[in-house]
């Protein structure tokens, strides 16, 4: 009968087995299903199960996690092959992504088959056997080899304030619930070697530890670093950048308990390790952490709820903290320990600001590439055969082409961006969308073959400074370099073996990098951040800046003071002068004084609607009927939403793009009105044809 409750399942009907799978977005699933089993088989047990026409991996999951009744055992399907060969996925994972899907909104299947290696899904548990008694042999065999012939290791006794916070880190080892510990220490402080020693306390008491790094470029000198520290421990990575079989086997590894040390990028942070004993989150400010599509979580803040659930310490590390973790720890929530002199007590660079103002301008309105005096100081130290960095967060060779006679730029059809000219390649390419034209010999509106470039970008950056350099090597880092397989690690090995005087980059050669030959950074164009509408811009720009100048005088021993020039045209700024007393307290201050007056982060919780569309009415439709849905909710009340608007680029690949703005000044606040909310807006979409996509991005960092 319509209506009525499902019959309570009976032994005759098998065993409901609640299993964990990527269910369809449009499904409105999002949960576990139930299957039919003739065992329960314990949680975080992998197995293929029947989903629509396909056969599909699942994740078995705990029955007092799934808030659902069992629906009627008539609708049950059988569970498939199990794999029996390997462990369980421990409980503390399953609890990890259940609280990662409900915080930040995502079906638990989904979430939790997005984190697992993709080619577990191509595999049967026949071959996943194979390959396990395949790795235990090969894993069993190196591990007799290293413990053979074990090198000596020389350890740098600690300073003060290293061994200060070790200290700390060992009080906090012993508690039940250990408070989270910022590590605040300038560049060059030894952060790393503090991370070391916390690994080698909790690798002597049989545990393992996870180090999380921003990018993946940064994981091979780290993953390096610990190699040499720790020789005959098993010591992997995991990121994006490994191929499918290398990610399969170091996850395996992880989760049988072979890997003593795994450092990876964001993803890691859901390494399934059994025996853990640190967190370690390197650079913890950095925006990287962040996942930007799919499931939008924060590496950071979970590795944060993942040290709390498991008991064990996290080790948050940067020398411009960001000013959520700085505030927690001026609350009181977070443990401080700082770091404030220099391995061997070299001196932070001296930061010197120009006022490019006071220079006549170049044809079309730009000024000179380097000022006299920046220029002087680069000269100064090719001729004393240190190296130098020119950092300008802008690739390509110009940000756009554009014609003089009819005003033509080189926009790209289907974004609302320009198309960046790459002259290497003779290129005109979107950075939004990938779409690519060979550059036109003449304007394609008015037939001017004068078209000339404006603005500058990292490739013309090196092309126009080898005439004012004569004779200087010159090297470029930036994304369009390093693209080939091995070329960031031969360009970086270049640098560290002094055969590039001049190294040219974007943001990924500020950060963590030991240059060691370094001795002047210099920071072109970086204004633009200052006024922009994103209010965490100051804050990313400040942190760039610290970090770029940071590369320099990495050598305590070097003869020459290390020294950073910024070309800006507003030298007064409250940044810049914060900057050139490597003030991050002051900068921080004034920062959360405005914030705490806006009612912004960390003040307030935010949630972003976004809504894609060809057509941007369908969009805004659509984002004010899931509008007037929020508002009819009773946990509604003291929950804010404004009118939606576009991003800063709004139209990309084609798709018009929208969002609305959700803000709480409590964050249980927030996820109880998500949780009643987000379930309608599937619902919602079915009622506006033509809507593209939509998602919520709990905690954004931009807006």
């Amino acid at each position: 009968m319509s209506g009525a409750e499902p019959a309570a399942p009976t032994e005759a009907d098998g065993l409901p087995l609640w299993v964990a799978v990527e269910t369809p977005q449009h499904s409105g699933l999002t949960g576990p299903l139930a299957y039919r089993a003739d065992r329960i088989w314990p949680p975080g047990t992998l197995l293929r199960v029947p989903l629509g026409r396909r056969d599909v991996l699942g994740v078995v999951w705990d029955p007092e996690r799934v808030d659902e009744e069992p629906p009627d055992p008539a609708t049950w399907r059988e569970a498939g092959a199990v794999f029996d060969a390997l462990p369980p996925l421990p409980a503390s994972w399953c609890a990890l992504v259940d609280f990662a899907a409900r915080y930040y909104q995502r079906g638990t299947g989904e979430l939790a088959l997005a984190v697992l290696p993709p080619e577990l899904r191509k595999l049967e548990p026949a071959g996943l056997a194979q390959r396990l008694a395949r790795l235990r042999k090969r894993e069993a065999t190196a591990r007799a080899r290293a413990a053979q012939a074990l090198p000596l290791v020389q350890r740098p006794e600690p300073g003060a304030d290293q061994a200060a916070a070790l200290a700390a880190f060992e009080a906090a080892c012993g508690e039940a619930r250990p408070k989270p510990q910022l590590l605040y220490g300038v560049t060059g402080s030894g952060k790393t070697e503090v991370y070391l020693r916390a690994a080698e306390s909790v690798l002597a008491r049989g545990r393992q530890a996870l180090v999380l790094v921003p990018e993946i470029n940064l994981t091979p000198q780290l993953e390096q670093r610990f190699a040499e520290r720790f020789p005959g421990r098993r010591v992997l990575a995991l990121h994006s950048g490994l191929t499918p079989v290398q990610r399969l086997r170091h996850w395996l590894l992880a989760l049988l308990g072979e890997a003593d040390i795994v450092l990876g990028t964001r993803m890691a942070v859901f390494a399934p390790l059994p025996r853990l004993g640190l967190i370690v989150v390197d650079e913890e400010h950095d925006p990287s952490y962040k996942q930007q599509e799919g499931a939008r979580y924060s590496a950071r803040d979970l590795a944060v709820w993942r040290g709390h659930a498991e008991g064990v310490p996290v080790m948050l590390g940067s020398a411009t903290p960001s000013l959520e973790s700085w505030q927690r720890a001026l609350d009181g929530r977070y443990q401080r320990l700082d770091l404030q002199a220099r391995i061997g007590g070299g001196p932070l660079p001296r930061v010197r600001l120009f006022d490019m103002g006071v220079l006549p301008r170049e044809p079309g309105g730009q000024g000179p590439l380097l000022a006299p005096r920046v220029l002087d100081s680069l000269r100064e130290r090719l001729e004393r055969g240190e190296q130098s960095l020119i950092f300008l967060n802008r690739r390509g060779y110009a940000p756009v082409l554009h014609c003089a006679d009819c005003g033509w730029k080189s926009g790209c059809p289907h974004c609302s961006a320009w198309r960046v000219f790459h002259k290497g390649e003779r290129t005109l390419r979107c950075h939004h969308c990938g779409f690519t034209e060979r550059v036109p010999r003449a304007c394609p509106d008015c037939g001017n073959q004068d078209i000339a470039p404006i603005g500058r970008g990292t490739e013309r950056l090196e092309e126009q400074l080898a005439p004012l350099l004569p004779g200087a090597r010159i090297g470029r880092l930036d994304a369009d370099t390093a693209r080939g397989k091995g070329e960031l690690e031969r360009r970086l090995a270049e640098v560290h073996a002094g055969e590039v005087d001049v190294l040219v980059g974007t943001q990924m050669v500020t950060k963590g990098h030991d240059f060691r030959r370094i001795s002047l950074v210099v920071a072109l164009n970086p204004d633009s951040a200052l006024f922009a509408s994103d209010f965490r811009a100051p804050e990313r720009l400040f942190a760039l800046l610290m970090q770029a100048g940071g590369r320099a005088g990495r050598d305590a021993a070097a003869a020459t003071p290390p020294e950073m020039w910024v070309q800006t045209w507003h030298p007064t700024h409250p940044l810049y002068q914060a900057l050139k007393r490597h003030d991050h307290g002051a900068f921080a201050a004034d920062q959360l004084d405005e914030r705490r007056g806006a009612g912004l982060p960390p003040f307030s919780h935010l949630a972003l609607l976004r809504a894609e569309a060809r057509d941007v009415d369908i969009a805004a439709a659509w984002l004010e009927g899931a509008a007037a849905a929020a508002r009819a909710l009773p946990v509604a009340e003291g929950v804010m939403l404004y009118p939606p608007v576009p991003p800063p680029v709004s139209r990309v690949a084609g798709i018009e793009r929208l969002q609305m703005l959700v803000e709480a000044a409590s964050r249980p606040r927030l996820q109880a009105l998500l949780a009643q909310w987000v379930p309608q807006l599937q619902a919602l979409k079915a009622r506006h044809r033509g809507l593209t996509r939509w998602a919520i991005d709990v905690d954004p960092l931009g807006i």
